[in-house]
């Protein structure tokens, strides 16, 4: 296994659109592991194969407390949802930054899991909003775009201050 870098944003990589994945194989279960390698070692709850710059339609979920009921779902998409609801997200490509985003209360979901079955799952709360989060890299989207522009130019401009910074210091 081996930790992956995870793309940051603005990075424009972070908008490609990612496309399914046509069989699911070694190199594939490769990359599940170093997906989940990556995304415990970075203390998130979900990873989308785009951030580490892989677009394939792959997002991995874990929200236990533990960290130890990883969710993989290959090929996910939306088959129902309902409610609204707000969450406040981060990203593991914008590190530090939290934004509330309005999202659907519960969906379900129809995915296949590693094993090349498909399955039907259905969630709500930080479940619900995670698998959104990622779904919505997958279609080339980061969850500060649900927001104003004003805001997003915020954060971009609150972005660039700490890479200056950053680059002051090495």
């Amino acid at each position: 296994m081996s930790k992956l870098t995870i793309l940051q944003y603005p990075d424009e990589r972070l908008h490609t659109i990612a496309q399914p994945v046509t069989q699911i194989d070694d190199q594939i279960h490769k990359l599940v592991r170093d997906m989940a390698q990556t995304m415990y070692a970075a203390d998130g709850i979900g990873l989308a194969a785009t951030q580490v710059d892989v677009h394939l339609r792959i997002i991995l979920v874990d929200v236990s407390e533990k960290g130890n009921q990883l969710l993989v779902l290959i090929n996910p998409e939306v088959i129902k949802m309902g409610g609204k609801a707000e969450f406040e997200e981060g990203c593991l490509s914008i590190p530090d930054v939290y934004e509330t985003v309005n999202r659907a209360a519960w969906i379900r979901v129809r995915a296949l899991g590693l094993d090349g079955k498909p399955f039907e799952l259905q969630a709500d709360g930080l479940k619900a909003m995670c698998i959104q989060h990622e779904l919505d890299h997958l279609q080339g989207m980061v969850f500060v775009e649900h927001l104003s522009p004003l805001n997003q130019k915020r954060i971009l401009n609150t972005l660039n201050k700490q890479s200056r910074t950053r680059s002051k210091v090495r």
